[in-house]
């Protein structure tokens, strides 16, 4: 399974807020086997919102997109993914009443907009906020906000399944610079996916569907290296 993920926010392109929603997610694909291939940041901005779900649901199996589902004048992400896809915003009578009934609101206290969906969205209830994600299609959408963003994605979660992923990581004090030969050899012995990511030690990661191989791939790789107990 491919997946892209989509944030949304002016405070996230100017530094303001760290995107930690976009790590989080990619560590949760990824656990589950699924293969996270495109992480992009948009502005509040209608026309870009609607652009990059538009590409992105053609082009892979889900698109994942968090922020901006409040009804304030900055919260264009439910309008951009209705643009995307063709669709009217309607008012959701399920997610005022989801409101009403387990939010513990008066609905004549809730702002106007705050239960707002594409049309003939699947609502996804607030556990831990109060406006609404929803599922267009292939697309999921998700409050920015971390803790609401984590609780409404284990409402979905299941969506996303892929091959166990395996991963095993070997360590050593060579610079990367000389590890290349190595590294081409143990990628064209071993279909598994290596990266290798220098600090202040260079980590080589394996991983793979296959439990076997990949542990089969880093033991080469292991012997033919500096490791760091050596």
């Amino acid at each position: 399974m491919h997946v892209a993920l989509v944030t949304v926010g002016d405070e996230l392109l100017a530094g303001d807020t760290v995107n930690t929603n976009a790590a989080w997610l990619g560590r949760q694909l990824a656990d589950r086997g699924v293969s996270v291939e495109r992480t992009t940041v948009v502005p509040d901005r209608l026309a870009d919102i609607a652009r990059v779900v538009n590409e992105y649901h053609a082009e892979y199996d889900a698109v994942v997109v968090t922020g901006g589902l409040g009804p304030t004048h900055d919260d264009k992400t439910i309008e951009g993914v209705a643009a995307a896809f063709g669709r009217d915003v309607v008012e959701s009578e399920e997610a005022l009443s989801w409101l009403e009934e387990h939010g513990g609101y008066e609905r004549a206290d809730l702002t106007d907009g705050t239960g707002h969906v594409p049309e003939g969205a699947r609502v996804l209830p607030n556990h831990e906020g109060v406006a609404p994600g929803c599922i267009v299609e292939n697309c999921y959408v998700l409050p920015g906000v971390p803790a609401e963003m984590k609780r409404m994605f284990e409402e979905i979660e299941d969506a996303f399944d892929g091959d166990g992923r395996h991963v095993t990581v070997v360590e050593t004090d060579e610079p990367e610079s000389a590890l290349l030969d190595r590294l081409a050899a143990v990628q064209e012995r071993f279909p598994v996916k290596v990266g290798s990511y220098p600090g202040e030690r260079v980590s080589v990661k394996f991983e793979g569907t296959d439990r076997e191989l990949v542990q089969e791939a880093a033991a080469w790789f292991e012997a033919r290296v500096d490791s760091v107990d050596d």
